[in-house]
């Protein structure tokens, strides 16, 4: 063999070596499974079956981040192994009895008050109670969490407990999948005469409990939730008819350089087309050069999305409260 031939092998070797050493690290990052299975699937692929036969139970309860189809692990906490059974199961009942009133029936929060325990970076950076552990014996005494008198191997299987539900969650922060709703008396834990003050300087010039409103306490009467989402998202009433969330649909007006005005329900807006709907059906596109044409868009859920950026715990549950109080 010549050496020019020598040296293109082994040129092509390195370049193949520093090629999985790429995909490597592109996989130790977390993001990429495929090249993760380029850069040693069989070698992965073995680990995971000798952890299979070596612990077969513990196996099927993990969602391994990589695996395809609808069982894919999206967050950190639903990629972790979780402890046994009888031990989730004794942890349910202590925080039954000693942490529901705070967190809640599904961890976001009860009634006392406490903070949401899915959504908690002490518990997404927990592994096995050490974190949780100082706080329930009184690290945080001065934020109001009083310390629990539990011996740590308590301790442990509640944060196993809480482990494990934040395992089986929809998203980061969310209920289990398949999880009832929570019963009313988990939602309205405002203050009801403070929600109603919050209501009258933010919200009664566009809404009134005696027009739009009317009644919506009744309504939403078996399920506070649904009610909480829906003037939050701005669905529960409202003026108007129209297509669109609520019934309301956002509108454009375009104004050209010459001709008349063209006013529609927006279908769709960026930086180079406008997209309308004119009342007789059909749709119109005009294309867009800076400024020109001008374009005005009302949109009915403006103050609803500027509120989000506002919008505290505090206050949405006060006027949660306040909305159920009107039958």
């Amino acid at each position: 063999m010549s050496i020019a031939n020598q040296y293109r092998i082994g040129d092509r070797s390195q370049h193949a070596f520093t090629t999985i050493s790429r995909a490597g690290r592109r996989a130790q990052r977390g993001g990429d499974c495929r090249a993760r299975r380029r850069a040693g699937g069989r070698a992965a692929g073995a680990a995971d079956a000798a952890a299979r036969r070596a612990r077969p139970d513990a196996a099927r309860r993990t969602r391994w981040p990589c695996r395809r189809g609808g069982n894919q692990a999206t967050f950190p906490a639903q990629q972790r192994q979780l402890a046994d059974a009888a031990v989730i199961a004794r942890g349910r009942g202590l925080y039954q009895v000693n942490c529901q009133s705070c967190h809640g029936v599904d961890l976001r929060g009860g009634d006392q008050g406490g903070p949401n325990l899915l959504r908690s970076p002490v518990v997404l950076n927990d592994q096995h109670g050490e974190l949780i552990m100082p706080i329930v014996r009184g690290s945080r005494a001065d934020k109001g969490m009083d310390p629990i008198n539990l011996p740590e191997s308590d301790i442990v299987a509640v944060a196993e407990f809480v482990h494990s539900v934040a395992f089986t969650m929809q998203g980061q922060g969310g209920p289990p999948r398949g999880s009832a709703a929570p019963p009313n008396e988990a939602v309205l834990v405002g203050n009801a005469a403070a929600g109603q003050a919050y209501f009258q300087a933010k919200c009664s010039s566009c809404h009134s409990v005696t027009g739009d409103l009317a009644g919506i306490g009744a309504r939403f009467a078996d399920d506070a939730r649904a009610l909480q989402n829906a003037w939050v998202a701005g669905s529960a009433g409202g003026r108007g008819t129209g297509g669109g969330r609520g019934g309301r649909a956002t509108t454009v007006t375009i104004t050209p350089a010459t001709g008349p005005k063209i006013d529609g329900r927006l279908v769709r807006i960026d930086d180079f087309l406008v997209i309308v709907e004119l009342p007789d059906g059909t749709q119109r596109s005009v294309r867009r050069n800076g400024d020109v044409p001008k374009v005005e868009v009302k949109d009915p859920l403006a103050a609803h999305k500027a509120l989000l950026l506002e919008l505290n715990d505090k206050d949405m549950h006060d006027v949660t409260a306040y909305l159920a109080s009107v039958k």
